[in-house]
């Protein structure tokens, strides 16, 4: 799906998941050859999840170091 129904299912803003990719909370499943940014089921999953960590009050670049930890095979969320 595409960065708008991508945004919509997860319950922000366009925007707002243009914000999260720029802080690199995350990246598109995929790109198509014209370069749109695609995105599947695990990726809205994962808008909500840091979605409701803000909520929560951890702070944006909080929540994107917890995600690079667990990729780095450390204690995370990744």
């Amino acid at each position: 799906m595409q960065i708008g129904q991508a945004s919509k299912q997860a319950g922000i803003s366009r925007q707002t998941l243009q914000y999260y990719l720029m802080l690199g909370l995350m990246e598109p499943t995929e790109r198509t050859p014209t370069g749109r940014r695609l995105f599947d089921e695990k990726a809205v999953e994962r808008i909500k999840l840091i979605k409701r960590l803000n909520k929560s009050g951890y702070p944006l670049r909080a929540i994107r170091e917890l995600f690079i930890e667990g990729r780095s095979g450390e204690k995370g969320l990744a």
